[in-house]
């Protein structure tokens, strides 16, 4: 090899091609981070205002009541784990691994878990045990929202929107393919126990009573077990086919008999439960009806991009003026018209006052809805867009009800729930009403601060 000469190194300035000087850069500085994390945090941040809202607002009983056991490791505060859910939620940073992460990467996590690091099983077991309490905090924003102004019942717009669920496409099977899988799993069981039995009675001559069958037991539990969730969503499909029948039997007959002069009204009502029980007792489900496995109680349905994926059917109402969501519920059936009375209903309690009027497009519109809102004294406009009569209240529906779920799609990561269940899926729906709510707030408050002279 050749020899050469050492050549000590300068460090000199880096200059561009105009001969500029940049600022000094030195990633090998000593102090990275300030004393103070908050020093990082800026005095208008909406993690400072989540982490007020949670030490001085919320009521934190709920959350402290669940935690009776004195044993074992301590839990981390059940303050940190509400900061880091409620800002998540409001940004799109909704996964408990998510969350984890942004808790080392991220200074305003940092900043609301204390430089803690709360691992995603921790982050993903709190938001379940505490689904109700998390619920709970629609009621307790909104009330505040009500405080400060931001919510004025005189016009209120309704609208339906498919929130996609945690469920896979590729986990389903239809009705026609759960009959032939359930007779082929069973066929199967059947074959393997009188394998186990042949077997059984083959070692007990040879080694004694003693023998054992694990890997029988944990083949015959696999099968049995596939067998088992076969059987529960054969039984919904039935159950929800000889529902629908009922009803739509009992809403026929009902209708049928309404201008008949029937001897008494319970002779109608005996027609209409029998015309139901009937339908309910001959009704048969269609060979290509689904479940879905990852989430039973997740529904296909049409989205707004023309395609059809498993969902839940959101019924939202916003008042006008910053909208705010008065009331929301999450359902799996698709059809906006059944959610329409008890979403009034919902406005009216949450809000302790009735709206003066409220707009909804076709998909709400029947009879019934109308005289529902009749009887509650609520103005109605339902798809009036081409009636001179309440048009241009109709026209303001857009614009109040629209953008709401624009905001949830765009900023808090989207109008989908990671929680699987009918149950859960609608607590955690009103959570992210919850935090759509919060974020309203924030933007009221900053906004009405004085300017910095």
């Amino acid at each position: 090899m050749f020899e050469v000469s050492v050549v000590e190194l300068v460090e000199l300035p880096v200059k561009g091609r105009v001969d500029t000087t940049f600022r000094a850069y030195d990633p090998a500085q000593v102090l990275l981070m300030p004393p103070s994390i908050g020093d990082w945090v800026p005095e208008d941040h909406l993690a400072r205002f989540v982490s007020e809202l949670v030490d001085e607002v919320v009521d934190l009983e709920p959350f402290l009541a669940a935690h009776t056991e004195k044993r074992g490791f301590p839990p981390y505060d059940p303050r940190l784990m509400l900061k880091i859910l409620v800002y998540g939620y409001t940004t799109g940073v909704r996964s408990s691994r998510k969350i984890e992460k942004a808790c080392g990467d991220d200074v305003a996590f940092r900043f609301l878990a204390a430089d803690q690091a709360p691992d995603f099983r921790s982050i993903a077991r709190f938001r379940r045990r505490h689904l109700a309490a998390l619920d709970a905090l629609f009621l307790e924003i909104l009330k505040l929202c009500q405080q400060a102004g931001m919510v004025k019942l005189g016009r209120v717009g309704l609208d339906g929107s498919k929130v996609r669920a945690n469920a896979s496409r590729r986990k389903a099977m239809s009705y026609k393919r759960m009959t032939e899988r359930e007779a082929d799993l069973q066929a199967e069981v059947d074959d393997l126990l009188r394998d186990a039995e042949g077997t059984d009675t083959a070692e007990d001559h040879k080694f004694g009573p003693d023998g054992r069958d694990d890997d029988l037991d944990a083949e015959m539990a696999r099968r049995e077990g596939r067998l088992a969730k076969i059987r529960r969503a054969k039984a919904d499909l039935e159950a929800d086919t000889a529902r629908r029948a009922a009803a739509d039997a009992a809403r026929t007959t009902w209708h049928k008999t309404a201008g008949h002069d029937d001897a008494t009204a319970e002779q109608r009502g005996e027609d209409t439960a029998g015309a139901a029980d009937q339908a309910a007792a001959t009704a048969t489900v269609p060979d290509k009806a689904q479940r879905n496995f990852t989430d039973p109680d997740a529904r296909i349905m049409k989205t707004s991009d023309g395609g059809f994926h498993y969902c839940s059917n959101a019924q939202t109402a916003a008042a006008e003026d910053h909208q705010v969501i008065v009331a929301t519920r999450l359902s799996n059936r698709s059809a906006d018209c059944l959610e329409f009375v008890s979403l009034l209903d919902d406005i009216c309690a949450n809000c302790d006052a009735k709206p003066d009027q409220v707009v909804a497009d076709a998909g709400y519109f029947s009879d019934d809805n109308v005289a529902a809102a009749a009887d509650r004294d609520i103005d109605a406009l339902i798809a009036t867009g081409r009636t001179k009569p309440g048009r241009a209240g109709y026209a303001r529906r857009k614009a109040i009800i629209e953008p709401v779920f624009g905001q949830i799609d765009t900023v808090q990561g989207g109008k989908q729930v990671l929680l699987r269940g009918e149950h859960a899926a609608a607590h955690e729906w009103r959570f992210i009403a919850a935090c759509h709510n919060l974020r309203k707030l924030f933007n009221n408050t900053v906004s009405a601060r004085p300017a910095p002279t």
